[in-house]
């Protein structure tokens, strides 16, 4: 009998993780070894020992998460994964880092069973780990009731020296320690070592204080990383603290067991190499000359865990299923958040705006459908940063989520545009709820990070981005935004929409809420705009297409056509006229959303833009950038090649031309 098959089976299964990540990443010639050899003991008790969850169903609603914040240690979650039995296996290890494989270099949300988000840029894990706290906790002060608590489940996050370096870690350790989320977790690896070299190069943050500071309950457990009982004490000991979010910390040693590499900035981010991934095996007393080696006593060690998780799901579906009979209503409203299901009426709450009504921002026109299709959407959440009065987008039918207060639906997110969209992912990534987040479009500068992530993943997540152009005025430059849409069109993924009155401002809301499979962007108005009258242009519902013929030429075929979007549709509109009356038919075109435009038949896109009309001008009071794709080569663009300037919005558009005067007269230079 070999010394595997008496060893302590617990020892054995972390020492097999190690070595599952030494392999895959000597064999990929890639990859972040270091850390998972580090930390395969907090993984193997959160899997084994503490976690509820079921690797044959990655998706069981009342499950435990965990979130890998240090997305460069995927071969942890791989690792342990596979060894819990979801659909990771041995083969996928061997492929960890290939090319359509189901082991990407990060971890990738969709890809792969158990992986509950995208990680690999620090901090965004943790971000992601309060949003779905914030929804575990406002899902369960809605929904559960005395013997009846169908909601109750807790997020576990791994973060890193880096995640904790990184500014988002500040603004997402604020806001769960301001809301007292106590269903949250956070494991901080304190290995001392970041790819340059020792952390003390850069980063000598008091922890401990900092989180308690945050509000957050800290344990700070030294070197016991290898210690079993001491993490799943203080887990457990976490779990009691329920109204606070936990800090555990844990000296660990990267590389741990790697007689050369161990503790060295080089096993951060590179293979070990042959000769050091043998010696560390004879180390830990596994076969040195075995690669992907896994004993039959760690398989039926961990396949407890799919028994146990089959159990505790059969046991939630028969809890579930009592909810239902006793609170019918309820239960259905959960199921409607969780499939994201509209009802069938919801659209008849939607207002429609009479041209005869006074000017409106489109800020202020979102304002009035998101209220009024909150009723029929209770599960739509979210809020805005420190702008709801600007953005419009307090829900008044609710009052804001507080600690104590978690069934109300606006989340106050303080000036943390990054950290309200970071946490937006993990609201959308838990399920049950429809988020969205709003600021200044400026100001997605700060969120763009968190906005990409959304984008990869394809969340169904909503952004309201007011304040749009230049047309924000007095404020300057600083909160003009010039650049911002053409960035935001170039990201894949991302919908953009911006309206042109109040009407399409409507349609870009349903559009947005329909649209379930990836973000979508409003961008809306600070200054009035008036109400186009319907009966004298086409119906806003072209908006669902993303382009439409406004308003038609006079004759049988455009000589010339004028598109625009937004705000700056007014104007192509007026100089419509004045080109009439010099004998120019021009054609006006609203563009609201290139994305849902790109998505239409091609006889469509010729129905609007005819491939004979090569005299075209587009106008928006933003960057030109990428206008040209529908202008074509002898068309023309007039937008912002530079940022904006402090003044009445008037004048600011006065100055830099975007003015109906100086459309006629490029129009007519065409």
């Amino acid at each position: 009998m070999s010394n595997l098959d008496t060893r302590a089976i617990e020892g054995l299964t972390i020492d097999t993780i190690r070595a599952l990540a030494m392999d895959a990443v000597q064999k990929a010639n890639s990859g972040h070894p270091g850390t998972p050899m580090a930390l395969a003991p907090v993984a193997y008790a959160l899997y084994r020992h503490v976690m509820n969850h079921n690797p044959q169903n990655p998706h069981w609603f009342d499950r435990d998460r965990f979130i890998l914040s240090c997305g460069h240690a995927s071969m942890l979650l791989y690792a342990i994964l596979h060894l819990s039995g979801y659909n990771v296996s041995l083969e996928d290890l061997k492929q960890f880092r290939q090319l359509n494989s189901n082991t990407p270099g990060h971890p990738e949300f969709d890809e792969t069973d158990g992986v509950e988000t995208t990680t690999g840029p620090l901090g965004q894990g943790l971000m992601n780990a309060v949003g779905m706290a914030i929804a575990e906790a406002h899902l369960a002060a809605k929904f559960n009731r005395q013997d009846h608590e169908i909601i109750d489940h807790y997020i576990y996050t791994m973060v890193s020296d880096g995640d904790l370096m990184e500014g988002a870690s500040h603004e997402a350790a604020a806001i769960a320690g301001h809301f007292g989320l106590g269903k949250l977790v956070a494991i901080y690896d304190d290995n001392h070592i970041s790819i340059e070299g020792e952390t003390e190069l850069a980063y000598s943050d008091d922890v401990v204080s900092r989180f308690k500071g945050y509000h957050w309950h800290v344990q700070d457990l030294g070197e016991k990383a290898n210690d079993l009982n001491a993490i799943m004490e203080a887990i457990d000991k976490a779990k009691q603290i329920t109204d606070k979010p936990s800090l555990i910390i844990i000296r660990s040693h990267i590389a741990f067991g790697a007689p050369n590499a161990q503790d060295t900035s080089a096993a951060h981010g590179a293979p070990l190499g042959e000769d050091e991934v043998r010696a560390t095996k004879k180390v830990y007393g596994l076969p040195e000359d075995k690669t992907f080696f896994v004993h039959e006593r760690v398989y039926e060690h961990m396949n407890e865990i799919e028994k146990d998780g089959k159990r505790k799901e059969n046991e939630w579906n028969e809890k579930f299923a009592a909810y239902e009979k006793a609170y019918p209503e309820l239960a259905a409203q959960l199921k409607q958040g969780i499939e994201l299901k509209l009802a069938p009426d919801w659209k008849e709450a939607i207002p429609q705006f009479k041209a005869e009504d006074k000017p409106v921002a489109t800020r202020s026109a979102g304002g009035k459908v998101i209220n009024a299709i909150a009723d029929k959407v209770p599960y739509l959440v979210g809020g805005s940063a420190d702008l709801s009065p600007s953005t419009k987008t307090l829900l008044n039918s609710s009052d804001y989520f507080a600690k104590g207060a978690y069934e109300n639906r606006n989340i106050p997110w303080g000036v943390r545009e990054l950290g309200m969209c970071g946490a937006v992912n993990g609201i959308a990534l838990h399920g049950g709820l429809r988020p969205f987040a709003a600021t200044f479009f400026v100001f997605s500068d700060y969120a763009r990070p968190a906005m990409r992530l959304a984008a990869i993943m394809k969340l169904p997540v909503i952004y309201v981005m007011t304040h749009d152009s230049i047309g924000v005025g007095e404020d300057g430059p600083t909160h003009q935004p010039v650049e911002q849409v053409a960035a935001f069109r170039c990201m894949p993924n991302m919908t953009v929409i911006r309206p042109a009155d109040a009407n399409e401002t409507a349609i870009a809301w349903q559009a947005a809420m329909m649209h379930k499979k990836g973000p979508t962007i409003l961008v809306l108005t600070r200054q009035n705009l008036p109400i186009l009258d319907r009966s004298q242009y086409a119906s806003a519902e072209g908006v669902f297409k993303g382009a439409y013929v406004l308003s038609k030429e006079q004759g049988e075929h455009p000589a010339m056509i004028l598109m625009s979007s937004g705000s700056e549709v007014e104007f192509v509109l007026k100089a419509q006229q004045t080109l009439f009356d010099q004998g120019i038919d021009a054609r006006i075109v609203s563009m609201p959303s290139w994305e849902l435009f790109e998505q239409q038949s091609p006889e469509y896109i010729e129905s609007v833009l005819p491939q004979n009309v090569t005299k075209r001008l587009a106008v928006e009071a933003l960057s030109p950038f990428g206008w040209e794709k529908w202008t074509g080569p002898s068309g023309k663009v007039i937008g912002m090649d530079h940022f904006g300037a402090s003044g009445p919005y008037t004048e600011v558009y006065e100055k830099f031309g975007i003015t109906v005067d100086h459309i006629v007269e490029t129009a007519q230079s065409l």
